[in-house]
């Protein structure tokens, strides 16, 4: 199998292509971007595990290569008719899509570029220029293909990883607070002889059971977190007696260490820097909304 970085760009799209309508089979045919992303580089298809995080400068800012590949292998199937976006965010399965039992990707991807190469050409000159400015230079031009969301995504994470490491535990520590967790104030909280946590507090449900919860951060922006790593935090979840853990990253997880946190009697919850932006977005942890909109179709096809 070719290394994925080694492909021009019209290949890492017919690369992902297939493996985009599998996993959407797995997730019950429907699914936001983030947890179809995560199943891509999770399953068997031969994607890089530092995929999801790995950014390069473009003329507005760092950007993610793969935001580029995953919204162009989803646009070109739902002009094929096999996908379609019933609203923002979310992809899924069309019928056409459900009935796919193809396992040669590269085959697949010529039947589905057959069908939508003619309809790029049918788009307006400006538009069809953007793109191809995109796919040559690899860079993000925001106001066509590159949202609003992964646009502030990708900024809020190289923000996070420009702080200090006591500052981004600090951080963590501000976001599980926002969830209802008690930071203890004694636990994790100095930057050294912290007993390996980076946070400690206690979460009290609904029917009053309060449960002893484990933070862990780490803010890396060139590896990827591995099964060792999990396997320290848990020794340290055990020293306090937690009763689970949560581990947050900029970065994303190995395989291996997806399946550590999986095992063994105490649950760790793994959190991925885009898992990460979403969580802070939606707790307002040091962010505010602003609204914006953005011109539809109407202004840029012919009469």
């Amino acid at each position: 199998m070719s290394n994925y970085y080694d492909l021009t760009v019209r290949e890492k799209e017919a690369f992902v292509m297939l493996p985009i309508i599998e996993e959407l089979k797995q997730l019950g045919g429907e699914a936001a971007n983030d947890e179809i992303k995560r199943a891509l580089v999770a399953g068997d298809h031969g994607l890089p595990e530092d995929v999801l995080v790995a950014t390069k400068m473009g003329k507005n800012g760092p950007f993610k290569p793969f935001d580029f590949t995953f919204n162009f292998g989803v646009r070109n199937m739902i002009m094929a008719g096999y996908l379609e976006r019933p609203r923002r965010g979310v992809v899924a399965l069309l019928a056409q899509g459900r009935a796919v039992t193809e396992t040669d990707r590269q085959a697949f991807a010529a039947k589905v570029f057959a069908v939508s190469d003619p309809k790029w050409e049918e788009l307006s000159k400006k538009k069809q220029k953007a793109r191809e400015a995109a796919a040559a230079n690899d860079e993000t031009i925001e106001e066509v293909e590159e949202s609003q969301e992964n646009a502030w995504q990708t900024k809020l994470l190289d923000a996070l990883n420009n702080l200090s490491a006591t500052k981004f535990e600090t951080f963590c520590r501000a976001l599980v607070h926002r969830m209802n967790i008690e930071i203890d104030e004694t636990i994790g909280i100095s930057p050294t002889g912290d007993g390996g946590l980076d946070g400690y507090g206690y979460l009290t449900t609904d029917d009053l059971q309060t449960v002893r919860v484990a933070l862990q951060a780490k803010k890396w922006t060139n590896s990827v977190v591995s099964s060792p790593e999990i396997d320290k935090f848990r020794g340290a979840m055990d020293k306090f007696r937690a009763d689970y853990g949560i581990f947050i990253t900029t970065s994303t997880f190995t395989q291996n260490a997806v399946a550590a946190a999986r095992t063994g009697s105490k649950m760790i919850t793994l959190v991925d820097g885009d898992r990460l932006t979403k969580l802070v977005a939606k707790y307002e942890v040091y962010v505010h909304p602003v609204t914006t909109y953005e011109l539809d179709d109407f202004f840029t096809t012919e009469d």
